[in-house]
């Protein structure tokens, strides 16, 4: 079909020059291989597409019968090229992100910021949730690639870490005097705790790190975002455990402070991941590269 394909092309050309020798000169060919490739197409089709004239040729009746298809067939491949070429160099297309709240404002926006500024005709698909739903949302095709904390273990994906990021404890004036000497471990289980909600992964990390080292912990209250974290514990209603680095305006300000651990817990990642075997589009490619330049 390549080849026929080919042939195809080289009688369109020959049909709208009405001449093998033009034809030849648009296609940067040689008139014998013109003539050549249209003798095959006709012995292929097993009828004849051309009248041969001293002056040139004319389309016999079943030439203008298949003119006519393959004029409108190839000016669809070249439809479908062209946009090829318009996603490959990013004039049109979708970009498909799952993220969540907190990482999106903390983090992401000044990414898709620099993207809608260097690529504005493509389109943004956000998609938010926590990380388990997140890694599903990637694993149906609902979205690209997902920025969500880390550590993912799924074996269809293809994950790679961005930010190094600290999960620690924080309070309010309140509770200030708690800062003097670093806390056992033991004694967050008689504190009033504030953590994420169970599903979090960046909730199911520190518990995980508390369970080794033998400390089980019950948080009093469980909320749904980063931001109410630090609003709670700034307003003395608890403990917090929040990421660092996306309370840090409130630790530099003193509107929180931060109490130190007999023993710190161990940094975990913010990352991007995506389907190993499935290629990314060309949008989610190149933003792939912003993010892990």
């Amino acid at each position: 079909m390549v080849v026929k394909l080919d042939y195809y092309r080289i009688f369109s050309h020959v049909g709208r020059a009405e001449s093998f020798s033009k034809a030849a000169k648009t296609l940067y060919m040689t008139q014998p291989a013109i003539s050549q490739a249209i003798s095959q197409l006709e012995r292929e089709l097993n009828c004849r597409l051309f009248n041969r004239t001293p002056k040139g040729v004319t389309l016999t009746s079943e030439g203008e019968i298949l003119y006519a298809h393959i004029k409108s067939a190839l000016a669809l491949i070249e439809v479908g090229e062209n946009k090829l070429l318009e996603l490959k160099y990013l004039t049109v297309g979708e970009l498909k992100i799952g993220v969540s709240d907190t990482i999106s404002k903390h983090y992401l926006l000044p990414y898709l910021e620099d993207f809608r500024n260097r690529y504005p005709n493509i389109h943004f698909k956000m998609v938010n949730g926590t990380t388990v739903e997140l890694t599903q949302q990637v694993k149906s095709g609902a979205v690209d690639l997902a920025v969500c904390n880390l550590p993912i273990h799924e074996e269809q994906l293809a994950v790679t870490a961005l930010k190094e990021i600290h999960d620690i404890f924080v309070c309010g004036e309140k509770y200030k005097p708690l800062i003097k000497y670093p806390l056992k471990l033991e004694q967050l289980k008689n504190l009033p705790l504030i953590m994420l909600e169970r599903s979090a992964n960046s909730r199911k990390y520190v518990e995980n790190f508390l369970k080794v080292q033998g400390t089980l912990i019950e948080p009093e209250l469980e909320l749904g975002s980063h931001d109410l974290l630090v609003e709670f514990a700034k307003s003395n209603l608890g403990i917090a455990c929040v990421t660092k680095e996306f309370a840090l305006e409130e630790l530099e300000r003193g509107r929180l402070f931060e109490m130190t651990l007999e023993h710190d817990i161990p940094p975990r990642s913010i990352g991007v991941c995506h389907l190993k075997n499935v290629p990314l589009t060309p949008a989610s490619t190149r933003f792939f590269e912003m993010l892990v330049k």
